[in-house]
């Protein structure tokens, strides 16, 4: 599995580097709707990651946010959101990610979250306790709800806003804090650092978790991932340490 950790951990660094190098730059606008922006450096970003990924695994398939590779049979896939957080990316808010995922036969192997303006890396391999710049990373040790700092994911949609925001509403009245930041990759990864209690969302994409999963599980936290039935290719997620009672 290390040389499929090392390939992920490069190409996340090689995307990161085009994406800190264009930021805060004039971005061109592919799509725009009501609550989402896509920008041409996603495509970019992703074809970046498809192309050093696939030229070392050739049989290999990718599922991205911004479209599929290859023979989506293949025994391994690599699961990309070559920039989440698009929005704050767009607006100068820096803080955004690139997270690279590998699937072997249904089960999420590898996983890497690389935010490129503060240098942090995180990376898990199944098996392994994660590691955050090559230190190991472990979920809070808190037990209190009110003691906790939770993220709250509001999503892309009208739909998926109108979900989430009574639980935004419900939240902040039993936790200590509630953040809102744009970007469920790094809150997955933040999960899984200690620095968040839990995040939750109920409509988001396997791209923007898929590492993530991996890093909150393996850094011994918990996650409740449910397939949406009304809502194509999303799920519901908790994912917290695993000692907090989230009273959803």
């Amino acid at each position: 599995m290390k040389h499929y950790l090392n390939a992920a951990e490069s190409a996340a660094r090689a995307a990161g580097k085009l994406l800190r190098e264009n930021f805060q730059q004039r971005q061109r606008v592919k799509v725009a709707a009501a609550h989402d922006i896509k920008l041409e450096i996603d495509v970019q970003a992703q074809e970046l990651i498809a192309k050093l990924l696939l030229e070392e695994f050739p049989t290999h398939a990718l599922y991205g946010e911004e479209g599929i590779v290859g023979d989506q049979s293949s025994d391994h896939q690599w699961i990309v959101d070559p920039l989440d957080g698009t929005v704050n990316y767009f607006y100068g808010i820096p803080h955004f990610c690139v997270s690279i995922a590998l699937r072997q036969r249904g089960e999420i192997i590898v996983g890497v979250i690389y935010d490129p303006i503060r240098n942090e890396m995180w990376v898990a391999q199944k098996g392994d306790v994660p590691n955050l710049n090559g230190s190991p990373v472990h979920v809070s040790d808190r037990t209190e709800l009110a003691e906790a700092v939770i993220s709250i994911g509001l999503a892309k949609t009208g739909e998926t806003i109108d979900k989430n925001f009574p639980l935004l509403q419900q939240m902040i009245h039993r936790v200590r804090k509630c953040r809102v930041l744009g970007s469920a990759a790094l809150d997955m990864a933040y999960v899984a650092s200690g620095r968040f209690d839990a995040y939750v969302e109920t409509g988001i994409s396997l791209w923007d978790i898929a590492a993530g999963w991996l890093l909150v599980e393996n850094a011994g936290g918990t996650v409740d991932l449910r397939l949406r039935e009304n809502m194509k290719d999303k799920y519901s997620i908790a994912a917290s340490n695993g000692r907090i009672d989230l009273q959803l």
